[in-house]
């Protein structure tokens, strides 16, 4: 039964997330997206359009979809997803739809001594986390009701890319980089498209965190994960960016969603090993 209340665009469509998105949310709304290398079961999608963020003009798509919902899972040249987003803040000003934007624990990874909640001030020493401050700035400075920032830690999922890149290491006798030193949180694909079906649904708005409830040091979970993808003794390469334990961690404390949408580090790991 598709709800022809929301029609949904989903900005990075071919991509891992932005395709477990499309998937999640396609049989219940009217569900667009983009892509950007040319795949067959893309440009037969009648609902998928090309869209390179370096070449063309966003608001050429918003104007062919007009979404009620625009959701954020760009990929590509930091600058060129800049000034796309600043197109996409205008259109939502001028259309009143809403901006679902996915974001990242990077966008705190200058603190290092503890976890981070959504109403924590963002600090980024990295290229990446810094991107991504820019455009949470930029659309947390529209009106409240139409922007939601997911905040992500690292994703996990049974075809993830980071799951495929270990396997290729393994295989070829090269060593899975861990981090000591590292605390955070972890999520899995499917509760993050649960997630954001939820925010959706019950019209939610404002700075979410999508993290496990609970924490893990970065080497003990990628070994877990070692133990049930290769039967080989597999090589580690132990790298330490800090003497002392570093947290990169977005837990929720005040936009808590329903405890059948929270998840523990723990069913990542069930999860993964179906």
């Amino acid at each position: 039964m598709v709800n022809s209340k929301h029609r949904i665009l989903i900005l990075g469509a071919s991509g891992y997330i932005g395709n477990s998105i499309y998937k999640e949310l396609g049989p219940y709304f009217r569900t667009f997206g983009t892509y950007r290398t040319p795949k067959k079961e893309f440009e037969k999608n009648k609902q998928f359009f090309h869209y390179n963020v370096e070449e063309d003009d966003v608001y050429e798509i918003l104007e062919a979809c007009k979404p009620s919902i625009i959701i954020s899972a760009l990929r590509g040249d930091f600058n060129a997803q800049i000034i796309a987003h600043q197109h996409i803040a205008e259109y939502v000003i001028e259309s009143g739809c809403k901006i679902i934007f996915l974001s990242s624990a990077n966008a705190f990874d200058a603190y290092s001594k503890y976890p981070s909640y959504e109403e924590d001030k963002t600090l980024s020493h990295s290229v990446y986390g810094h991107f991504k401050i820019k455009i949470e700035n930029m659309l947390l400075r529209l009106p409240k009701k139409q922007v939601a920032v997911l905040r992500l830690p690292m994703i996990f999922g049974v075809n993830c890319p980071r799951i495929q890149e270990m396997k290729q290491l393994i295989s070829a006798n090269e060593s899975v980089e861990i981090f000591p030193n590292l605390i955070m949180n972890v999520t899995l694909d499917k509760k993050v498209t649960q997630q954001i079906h939820y925010i959706i649904n019950r019209n939610k708005f404002g700075v979410f965190h999508l993290g496990s409830t609970d924490l893990v040091h970065h080497d003990e979970f990628i070994k877990d994960i070692i133990a049930f993808i290769s039967k080989k003794k597999v090589l580690l390469k132990h790298v330490y960016t800090t003497n002392e334990d570093r947290y990169l961690a977005v837990l929720p404390k005040f936009n808590k969603l329903p405890k059948h949408l929270q998840i523990t580090s723990q069913k990542v790991l069930e999860e993964l090993q179906k």
